[in-house]
Parts: structure tokens; C-alpha cells; sequence
């Protein structure tokens, strides 16, 4: 990416957390008139302004379900690393194996504690001369300390190129059909997590990346900041030609829960291990060498299960809607508690995740569910994603 080297950087005071939030000054979408132009209403991730619908919620999901969707995720947190070291201490921080991915490759995976527990998830993508993170809202500031501290003598800089880049996403069963109707010739990068790079006179160096973020097909698109207006519009003309439209944050979450695809803050938090978020399904290398909370990991998979895991369930079709943080409870006695919680449109019927411990959180055990009013509400663990 054609970003200065230290710009953006921010000063991190010492007595920030663990995790920090943006500064308001900065929360404000880019394309916020924009999208309020075209209905768009909003809402705030972690201090970070996000579009929450243009309007019509069902619309949107079903645009993600039956075509496409166009969403601006320029709210998340975007960082770089530079210099010659850079691969050498992420490959030390991280849960997968970095240095086995070549240029045009990424994958995903979690920075953790000393003891193994998670402190954020993170999507890697190499560049020619740089590694791309990819985070959730409010990290960026944190993470950029923490890879601080271990950059003694190496030759790593890490930069926040959020004001830099724009992050558009492209989810739905003909997502793929998109990136040529703008950029012809582009061909994808097969593999998730693949990214291409396609310099251009007028909009700048794009990065096109092969990532599904619903359960379906996905496409990412890192466009640099002065292009965005125009590249947004060249995108909504493509998705509209395929009966799709923008889509806020509020049908992508419905489709990311009904996908169990759990989501760092909601779903997952420093108090979870990467295994019982099941990162170890593709976001944890168990032959890499070592990376901080490696041993804590390692022998969990060596000498036993994770006492709880996290899984998805069904409630019946006219059960009232859970909430968060309500209880799970198996044979009368508490076993964990919800995450995240929807009415399903596709299902019809309540679905949640969860984490639930191991004796009893195989797909089919009948649980119950206790709301903060005392009513115990019938379900069952399924297998992710949800099916009909």
C-alpha cells in the first residue's frame, strides 16, 4: 500500500487497556454523506461510526442471502507493518503460521496473552513490501502498542492506515460475479484470504480480496481513501445489475450469526481461548515454532478438550427471543450462556450461539435456556452453520 512510512501513527498513552477505542474525532465514516444520501442510517461499533440499514433491513438480508450485497467496513481497524523483520515478529504474535504464506496469500488468526487467552483476531495479508491486519473497530491503537514492545533491535514499523484506505465488502451468492463489472480482466485469488493487487491511473492501487464473511461468497476491496466516493458508486451500479443493493451492519449480522461465524467483542473475549471460539478449525497452526500463549494452546490439544466450546442453538419456531448473556442450563444446572442471539428470517424460529461446556454440548442435547425473567425456553444444539 502507498502509505508513507509512520503516518497515521498514533501516541498511545502507557495506561491505555488492553482494548482501546478510536478517538471520536476519527469515528466518522468517509462516506457518511454519502451514505446518508441513499437513506443510509447509522450506528457505532466500539466508538466507530457504521451504517446500521438503509432502510429497509429485510431488503438487505435478502440481498446477502439470494445475490448481493455491497457494505463499507471502513469502521474496522486496518494496520501495516513495514521493514524486513516484519514477518519474522508477526509470526511470533500470532496463533497461525505467517511465515509460510507467500506474497498474495493471508490467512486468519488470533494475538493472545502469555496464557493463551485471546485478545483479538486479526485477518493477515501479504503484500510485495508490507503485511496487512485487518481488525475489528477499536484494536488498532492497542495492537500497534503491543507490537511496540517487542520491536527492540528488528527493523518492523507498525503504521495505522485506516485514514489512508477504505474497506468495501461484497458478500452474497454472486458476489464473485462483481470485481469484473469494475475492474475487467481481474482474476481472483482462488484460495480464501488471497489478495490481488491492481494498480490504476484513476482510482489508485486497489486490493481485491477472495473473504466471505457471511457463510457465502465474499469479496473485499482496500481502495485508497480519495477514490472511495467513486469506487462506491461503480460498486453500487455493479450489485444493483445483479438484483443486489448496500447493505448496512444490521443484515450482516443476522447473516453472520445464522453462519456461526462468531465475532471478537460479542462472541469471543480475553476471557475465551482461541479453541473454545473454534479458531483451531483455521486460525491456529499446531506445527509453527513458538508465538506468545503457544504453550497454553499446544497443550490443550495434547492432554484434552477445552472445558467448554461454542456452538449454535435452535429454539422452536414460536419461542420468544433470548437475550444475551442469558443462562444455558442442562439437567438444572448452569453449563454457559448466550453470545449473540437473532430471529432468524431464513429459519424462521430464534438461534443463538453460545458456549457450552464439553460433557454436554454435543449436536442434539436438549437444553434450556433461562431469560433474565426466570422463563425457561426449550432448545437444541445444532451443528454451524445453521441449516433448515
Amino acid at each position: 500500500m502507498d502509505v508513507p512510512s509512520g503516518a497515521g501513527r498514533p501516541q498511545i498513552p502507557q495506561s491505555a487497556g488492553v482494548v482501546a477505542t478510536a478517538h471520536r474525532a476519527h469515528c466518522m465514516l468517509v462516506l457518511h454523506k454519502l451514505h446518508a444520501e441513499q437513506g443510509g442510517r447509522f450506528t457505532e461499533l466500539q466508538s466507530m461510526e457504521a451504517v446500521a440499514h438503509y432502510g429497509d433491513v429485510e431488503a438487505e438480508y435478502s440481498a446477502l442471502r439470494d445475490s448481493v450485497g455491497l457494505a463499507d467496513l471502513s469502521f474496522r481497524g486496518r494496520l501495516c507493518l513495514l521493514g524486513a523483520d516484519r514477518v519474522r515478529l508477526l509470526h511470533g504474535q500470532v496463533t497461525n503460521d505467517i511465515q509460510a504464506l507467500r506474497t498474495g496469500q493471508g490467512c486468519y488468526a488470533a494475538f493472545t496473552s502469555p496464557k493463551g487467552r485471546m485478545q483479538a483476531d486479526v485477518h493477515v495479508y501479504v503484500l510485495a513490501e508490507e503485511l496487512l491486519l485487518d481488525v475489528e473497530p477499536g484494536l488498532t491503537e492497542a495492537l500497534i502498542r503491543r507490537l511496540d514492545h517487542y520491536i527492540v533491535a528488528d527493523d518492523v514499523e507498525a503504521v495505522d492506515v485506516a485514514g489512508h484506505y477504505g474497506l468495501f465488502s461484497i458478500q452474497g451468492p454472486r458476489a464473485l460475479e462483481v470485481p469484473s463489472l469494475l475492474d475487467p480482466g481481474l482474476v481472483l485469488a482462488p484460495q480464501s484470504h488471497g489478495i490481488v493487487h491492481r494498480p490504476d491511473p484513476e482510482l489508485g492501487d486497489r486490493y481485491w480480496v477472495t473473504h466471505a464473511r457471511t457463510g457465502s461468497q465474499g469479496v473485499d476491496l482496500f481502495v485508497p481513501a480519495a477514490a472511495m466516493g467513486m469506487v462506491w458508486d461503480k460498486l453500487c451500479l455493479a450489485v444493483r445489475s445483479l438484483g443486489g443493493r448496500p447493505v448496512g451492519w444490521s443484515a450482516l449480522d443476522l447473516a453472520r450469526i445464522e453462519a456461526g461465524i462468531p465475532r471478537f467483542g460479542v462472541d469471543i473475549d480475553e476471557s475465551h481461548l482461541p479453541p473454545e471460539a473454534g479458531l483451531d478449525r483455521n486460525g491456529i497452526s499446531y506445527t509453527k515454532g513458538c508465538y506468545i500463549g503457544q504453550e497454553t494452546i499446544a497443550r490443550i490439544r495434547t492432554y484434552g478438550q477445552v472445558t467448554k466450546a461454542l456452538r449454535g442453538l435452535r429454539f422452536e419456531p414460536d419461542a420468544p427471543l433470548p437475550a444475551r448473556g442469558d443462562k444455558i442450563l442442562h439437567n438444572g444446572r448452569e453449563v454457559g450462556s448466550l453470545t449473540s442471539v437473532i430471529r432468524s428470517p431464513r429459519l424462521g424460529c430464534p438461534v443463538a450461539l453460545g458456549y457450552v461446556r464439553k460433557e454436554c454440548n454435543a449436536p442434539g442435547t436438549a437444553l434450556l435456556v433461562r431469560s433474565a425473567s426466570g422463563t425457561e425456553i426449550p432448545a437444541r444444539i445444532v451443528p454451524l452453520p445453521f441449516s433448515a
